[in-house]
């Protein structure tokens, strides 16, 4: 798989992390993405717009939308069994109480930035409504959907985004290789004074005979430069140039949020255990949870369908690989992740947003020299 061109670039050509032969641990799936995992599809919606001063309701505007479906569109109502992690908890993720309590979550799950989360949530409801409204007719919703902060650069007071937004994003979603870098949610989120937003990856976990996937999405927008890592390279000594350009104070903001998801049969107990890992993999890059940023994690798995619906008056039944054999799938949470975040890298560019605030991207001369 080593030259397929989905590993190399996005869908519209930019350059993934593997285009310039960093030597990555693990199996990725043929899309190298999320979207490996059989069923799970993601979309995005993206708004950019306007340059020059900050007005706020005018802006310009640089943010978006990511939709992640973690079952096929008419199965969404069909919950999967689901934990979360944070590892530090400077942000937000609704529907986290009932996944604690029940190990599970339905309908898809959103992220976006820190003042549109709620928009981003309620949307998400709205959209159920129409296209499945059998699972919201005398129910209760309370879908996933999470942020990090794009104010640097957006105007994040203006609330551009909007219900119909969310709707694009979630009628995008598809399976098939997925578009990173300032896209969808992270098209405002820098990562380690980089241009950085959504990045993906995925891994083939092989047990007894059979093979699963474990697919990992970030949305990248975290990390000070000096700790910048790639595998194992302390590059941030080496990356002083370019420097973001504040026309404005940068305030430090920074969060990550992970979505795990795979096919292989686990219990909730088992995918907290996975999302326990995210930090690790977050840690590889260079990320060390610092006070204001918001590092939220969720794993789900796909299997056992039937008896995460949990019928009433019947014995539900769930397959379950044993905790003695899940190692192996540690190892691709922490692969996934720090190759989701390595491609929000490179898979970007420049970004100029408010106030003539400019991020700039990774560079590729310099990955190329260090690489090749």
């Amino acid at each position: 798989m080593i030259d397929n061109p989905h590993h190399l670039a996005t869908p519209s050509g930019k350059p993934r992390a593997r285009s310039f032969t960093i030597g990555f641990d693990g199996t990725p799936g043929p899309f190298n993405a999320i979207t490996d995992v059989p069923g799970v599809a993601v979309g995005h919606a993206t708004l950019i717009s306007g340059d020059g001063p900050l007005v706020v309701g005018k802006g310009p505007v640089r943010t978006g939308v990511t939709a992640i479906l973690p079952r096929l569109r008419a199965e969404l109502a069909t919950p999967v069994f689901a934990r979360i992690f944070s590892q530090n908890g400077n942000g937000e993720l609704t529907g986290s109480h009932i996944i604690e309590e029940t190990g599970a979550f339905n309908f898809p799950i959103t992220i976006t930035n820190t003042h549109s989360c709620g928009v981003s949530r309620d949307g998400t409801l709205r959209w159920m409504n129409q296209v499945l409204p059998a699972a919201v007719d005398s129910a209760w919703g309370l879908p996933v959907a999470a942020e990090t902060y794009d104010g640097f650069l957006n105007d994040i007071n203006g609330h551009h985004l909007t219900s119909e937004h969310v709707a694009e994003a979630l009628d995008a979603a598809a399976s098939g290789p997925v578009e990173e870098g300032s896209v969808g949610g992270g098209t405002g989120m820098i990562t380690f004074g980089f241009k950085a937003g959504s990045g993906t990856a995925s891994r083939i976990v092989a047990w007894q005979g059979r093979t699963y996937t474990v697919g990992g999405f970030v949305q990248s927008n975290f990390g000070k430069r000096h700790n910048f890592t790639i595998r194992g390279l302390r590059a941030g000594s080496e990356l002083t140039e370019p420097a973001i350009r504040e026309t404005t104070s940068r305030a430090e903001k920074g969060s990550i949020i992970a979505v795990v998801a795979t096919d292989a049969p686990f219990l909730p107990h088992q995918m907290k255990r996975l999302a326990r890992r995210v930090p690790l993999g977050v840690a590889m890059t260079g990320g060390f949870g610092y006070h204001s940023s918001g590092d939220i994690f969720l794993a789900f798995s796909t299997a056992n369908p039937a008896a995460a619906r949990g019928l009433t008056g019947r014995i539900a039944s769930a397959d379950f690989i044993p905790d003695v054999d899940i190692d192996p799938f540690f190892d691709a949470v922490i692969q996934t992740v720090e190759e989701s975040i390595l491609n929000a890298l490179v898979a970007n560019h420049d970004m100029t947003g408010r106030d003539g605030n400019f991020v700039p991207a990774l560079p590729k001369a310099w990955l190329k020299e260090k690489f090749g």
